[in-house]
């Protein structure tokens, strides 16, 4: 079982950065298509962004533009830097890994955009 955890959260007032790190167990990190989602009170799960084993990233119509998915294969880790944060951007932030039929999810980050 892939364990993964996410750090990097907080409380940030609109227009702020935040960089989310999620660090994987397993020694096939490279192998493994990673991604970034979200969920907000009352509502469901939602994509972020992507990113494959040969680094081919997607985003939400919501990222795009304001954030950058990458990973770093040597320290089993991924990033989500976000920019240009707004109070609707506020949602516990977890990260998924799948690797053909196992996936599995971090505990979740909080981000909270707020003055």
């Amino acid at each position: 079982q892939v364990q993964l955890v996410e750090s990097g959260g907080g409380l940030v007032q609109p227009g702020g950065s935040l960089r989310l790190s999620c660090a994987a167990s397993g020694s096939i990190f490279g192998m493994y298509t990673m991604a970034w989602y979200r969920q907000a009170p009352g509502k469901q799960r939602e994509l972020v962004a992507g990113i494959t084993s040969s680094g081919q990233t997607n985003y939400a119509e919501s990222a795009k533009g304001r954030s950058t998915i990458s990973r770093d294969n040597a320290k089993n880790t991924m990033y989500l830097q976000m920019n240009s944060l707004k109070p609707e951007d506020t949602a516990v932030y977890y990260c998924n890994y799948q690797l053909g039929r196992y996936n599995s999810w971090g505990q979740g980050t909080q981000v909270t955009v707020s003055s």
